[in-house]
This record gives C-alpha cells, structure tokens and sequence, in this order.
C-alpha cells in the first residue's frame, strides 16, 4: 500500500493563518510546557525516591518539590494545551491518523493524567498535614510511575506522527477486516527510543535547575545548610542529566537521523541551531559549578533563564527536522491558506492575559510558600 493514501485530506478551507504564526506558537507553547512538564516527568520521581532513600535535606528537597507540585503540574496540563492546538491544525493529516493507529493508548493518557492529578493532590496535601500515611505514599509514587507512562505514550505518538512509512504495516498488523484496533505503538522506530531518553535527560536538567532556583528565591525559611546542600545536589544531578542528554543526543543524530537530515542540520546555515542546542546545557551546568557551594538569587535567575533557552534550543531543532522527516510525504508550509484573524486575534489576546493571569498566580504561590514552612509528614 500507497502510504500516501493513509495521510489525511487537505483542510476545506484551509489554514486559518500562515503556517509560520502556526509554527511560532507551537514551538512557543512547547516550549512553556516543557518547563514544568519536564519538571514533573524528573521531579516526582525523584522526589519520591529522596523521601524514601535521602537524607534529612533530601528529604527537605522531597517535600518542597512536592508540596509546589500540585501547581506546577496544572501549568504544565495548560500550557500543553496551545502546542497541542497547533499541532492539530497545522499538521492535522498525519497527526489524527498516527494517532487513530494507537487510539487507546493515546487516549488513555487522559485517564492516566487524571489519576497522577489526585495522587499528587494527595501526597501534597498529606504533607501539609503532616499526616502522609501509607496509602498517601502510594499515590505519591503512583504518580510519579503514570508521569513516566505518559511521557513513552506522547513519545511515541509524536514520533509516528512523522513515520508515514511504517503505517500500512502497522495499520494491517493491527486491524481486523481493515479496522484498526487503535493498539499500535511505534517502538519499532529506530529514532524512538534515544527521543525519549533525551526527554528523559533534559528532564532531570530542569529538576537540576529547579532545585538551585527553589534554593536561591524560595527557600528563605530553610537553614543556610540546606541551601548549600540543594546548590551542590543541583550541581551534581544537571551533571548526571548533561551526561544522559550527551549519550542520547549522539545516537539520536549520528546513529537513527537518515543521511540527508544529517546532511541538512549539520550544513550551514542550520548547523548554527545544531552546534546552539548541543551546546547550550553547558551554560546552565557551568553556572551551577560557580554556584555549587551557596546559591544566590541573581544566579538562580540566571540559571533559570538558561534552562528555558536549553528547552527552547531543542524545541526548535525538533521543529525543524519534524517539517524534515515529512516533506518526503508532505509539505506542510505548502498548504492553502484562508486568513481567519478575527479568532486569531481573540487568541493572542486570551493568550496574553492567560500568560498574565499565570504570572500572577505564580507570584501569589511564591509569596505563599515564603510565607509557610513545610510541616514534617509523619
């Protein structure tokens, strides 16, 4: 079969703005979503393991992080929601038939999300109580294990999207009378398993940073022991996250990307974005060595804002070998346009004042948690 013939039809009426708006706010949206999605996807996990293994200041980390988890992980459900907005216009025909082939497992994120939503509403507020008994632990780590779960299922999703190829052979391993049965998965791809261990990587280089960043603005009720501790353990963790993005990263470019992405990303002038993204975890790995002994405010804010370039640097370059991977089958800055600006307009107004109203929010939190100490669960 064709794989031509299982692409989706051009929109009737076409894109409702230029494919460049739709592209700028996709990667803008991924990129504000990976902050905390990032964050949680480490965080909780690691977090749960400090309360089980660490020691007292790992301890004291496990219950800041996750006492704060409950609203970084409802910024990162909302800020999900404008790429994934863009991604089904923009690139409607491949995305909705990748993900008719995995149905179930695509749909059951929500499910999946929804139980990890009240396991950490649960653990956060058996904190605040100071009465995490057992069965609050439990949904501290159930948590934590559905983070992991969802991030293979978008993985997946998100690669399939772009192997147009592999979807006659899936679609006809996993149908009955030409019906799919909405069970594939594309772990049969070779660039699946190192994308996924990059987020994985770039996962535990935010919950670094956060680490240093919650220390350096946030802490101002800890000991200074602590805080030092947290600066050295950030230190410490971004390493073992630089190191783990540096392993993936190489297999994902020079072992799965076929020889004329290579070509196209390695060649000027896109080598420029290459070498940035490469690169750029240096930054922040290298401020946190200046900082491992006692962090200060105006380096957290550094630390933070590289971070947030290393998220952005990436988003990007899978932007464009995505657009790369697909031109074989589909170019997607080629299709019709038909200008709808009056709900483009009413976007980038509800976007804005959504960004503000978050900026708000987040500053009330902020006051709140320099208000409060964090009791001791017992």
């Amino acid at each position: 079969m064709d794989p031509n013939q299982l692409i989706g039809p051009p929109a009737p009426l076409g894109y409702p703005a230029p494919y460049w708006v739709l592209a700028f706010f996709k990667v803008l949206g991924f990129t504000l979503h990976l902050i905390p999605m990032t964050l949680w996807l480490a965080g909780t996990l690691l977090a749960m393991l400090g309360r089980w293994r660490g020691g007292e200041h790992a301890r004291t980390w496990s219950g800041r992080v996750m006492v704060q988890m409950p609203i970084i992980l409802a910024l990162g459900i909302n800020f999900g929601i404008v790429p994934l907005l863009f991604t089904q216009v923009a690139y409607a025909r491949v995305f909705y038939p990748a993900t008719i082939l995995m149905a179930w497992p695509w749909l059951g994120v929500i499910a999946a999300l929804m139980v990890a939503y009240y396991g950490v509403y649960l653990y956060a507020v058996g904190l605040r109580t100071g009465r995490l008994g057992p069965w609050r632990q439990a949904a501290g780590w159930v948590a934590a294990l559905l983070f992991v779960a969802i991030s293979f299922v978008f993985s997946n999703a998100l690669s399939l999207m772009t192997r147009v190829e592999a979807w006659p052979a899936l679609w006809q391993r996993t149908s009955v009378a030409g019906a799919p049965l909405g069970v594939a998965l594309n772990t049969g791809d070779p660039t699946w398993l190192p994308r996924w261990l990059m987020v994985l990587g770039l996962a535990l280089t935010t919950t670094a940073a956060y680490a240093v960043v919650d220390a350096g603005l946030f802490a101002v009720r800890e000991t200074s022991a602590y805080r030092r501790w947290a600066a050295g353990f950030g230190w410490r963790l971004y390493t073992l996250g630089l190191a783990w993005v540096g392993v993936a990263g190489s297999w994902y470019v020079f072992w799965t990307w076929p020889a004329a992405i290579r070509q196209m990303m390695l060649a000027r002038p896109l080598v420029v974005l290459t070498a940035a993204t490469a690169l750029s975890p240096g930054l922040p790995w290298l401020l946190l060595w200046v900082g491992r002994g006692g962090i200060t405010p105006a380096l957290a804010l550094l630390v933070a804002a590289s971070q947030i370039g290393v998220l952005a640097a990436n988003a990007l370059s899978r932007q464009i070998v995505q657009n790369a991977e697909l031109r074989r089958f589909l170019d997607v800055t080629a299709e019709r346009v038909d200008p709808q600006w009056g709900p483009l307009v009413l976007f980038l107004v509800l976007f804005v004042a959504g960004l503000a109203v978050v900026a708000w929010m987040v500053g009330q939190a902020i006051a709140a948690t320099r208000r409060s100490v964090v009791p001791t669960a017992r």
